[in-house]
């Protein structure tokens, strides 16, 4: 009877002295939860040339994150976001993740930008059994083979392009499409896409060109597209290598339609541009995050406007930031629906039972077991005085 009882004493000193994420099992975890706290982490780049997409998502939703906070915030807890710097730079990223599962001890990584960086990743996410929500990407690597750590809200690279292939054989009917990417996991997905967008119609690329990240060396890749004579020329890039890309081909008379994905950060393309951007196509996975041509604004648009305002005065609405935004009421809305007792198995059972929730943009929200991409459609944007607006 002694020895049981001091075996049951003994049991009972561990358990006290265990937290409760430790005996839950990994699903069941809690890391990142306390009594008034829910810990998220985010590694994207807010310097350096993609400093424009990190920053401009971040504060997008950082507005709403904010906005909770200060309306009580979750079932009693408010969200903190920890956002560390990587520079669109691949390692950089591996090691702020690294920093905030081990040392952070976050609870979810969300808004990732870029598909080098994400991609990099995987591997710890997959390990640390953590949730990785709302990734500024289209990559098919995030997406195939399924991953249930993996949440996407935006349709992908391959929705994107074939759309924009459809365009131009079916509206323009062109024959002669070149790419021009960048050479890493985000450019090559792209050529991959409008190779098999291509392919629906019995086409290949008339002509490749790359370039390489973090640099505007385009010159070489422009060179062989231009001697190609191609009227559509496809872009998977950067704002400044793609806009680099644009003003030399139009110095040199070299005028195809120009097509680019969303990722390369459009205002801020446009504004490099200026005049010389006229015409240029951009494929959106979001609607325009401004009043439209009557002078209204979608409902969710909207309260995005004004949140950013009222939180980042100095900050103008954009794609990605409204992207950001919508990326932060997908995960404000999963964590409400996980309820008070919040682990991580919890949070994706919650995000997988999310059907057609409305967001404001006339484009519902749906997530299922198999699925976790939340939203699939693409809109048409142009430049035209060097503002974007709907096309056609």
């Amino acid at each position: 009877m002694i020895q049981r009882l001091g075996i049951l004493l003994v049991f009972m000193v561990i358990l006290g002295c265990t937290r409760g994420e430790d005996i839950l099992s990994p699903g069941e975890n809690q890391t990142g939860i306390t009594t008034d706290e829910i810990r998220i982490g985010s590694s994207l780049a807010l310097g350096g040339h993609a400093g424009y997409l990190g920053t401009h998502m971040l504060h997008g939703a950082m507005a709403y994150i904010n906005h909770i906070n200060e309306t009580g915030g979750i079932h009693g807890r408010k969200i903190n976001l920890i956002a560390l710097d990587d520079g669109y730079d691949p390692a950089r990223c591996l090691y702020n993740t690294q920093q905030l599962i081990a040392e952070h001890g976050v609870f979810s990584l969300f808004c990732y930008v870029g598909t080098p960086t994400t991609v990099r990743i995987i591997p710890l996410v997959n390990e640390a059994k953590i949730p990785l929500l709302g990734m500024l990407t289209g990559a098919n690597r995030l997406r195939e083979p399924f991953n249930r750590f993996l949440i996407n809200s935006r349709a992908s690279y391959y929705q994107e392009i074939s759309a924009a292939v459809d365009l131009m054989v079916k509206k323009y009917q062109f024959d002669r499409v070149a790419v021009f990417y960048q050479y890493d996991e985000y450019g090559l997905d792209g050529l991959r896409g409008a190779e098999i967008a291509l392919k629906q119609y019995d086409l290949i690329p008339v002509a490749k060109g790359t370039y390489v990240r973090g640099t505007i060396d385009v010159e070489t890749g422009l060179e062989q597209i231009a001697a190609s004579k191609a009227q559509a020329v496809v872009m998977i890039g950067t704002y400044d290598s793609c806009a680099r890309f644009i003003q030399l081909a139009r110095i040199q008379q070299f005028a195809p339609l120009f097509y680019n994905v969303s990722f390369v950060g459009s205002k801020e393309l446009a504004r490099r541009l200026g005049p010389l951007g006229e015409g240029v196509l951009v494929t959106q996975v979001v609607p325009p995050p401004h009043a439209l041509e009557d002078g209204m604004a979608l409902p969710g648009v909207k309260d995005y406007m004004e949140m950013l305002k009222r939180y980042y005065p100095s900050s103008l609405p954009s794609f990605v930031g409204l992207e950001g935004y919508i990326n932060a009421k997908i995960l404000v809305r999963g964590l409400e629906l996980s309820g008070r007792e919040l682990t991580r198995k919890k949070f994706i059972n919650a995000i997988e039972s999310i059907h057609e929730f409305d967001l404001g943009i006339q484009n519902p929200l749906s997530f299922a077991r198999d699925d976790h991409q939340g939203l699939d459609r693409v809109y048409f944007t142009q430049i035209k005085q060097g503002r974007l607006v709907l096309f056609p």
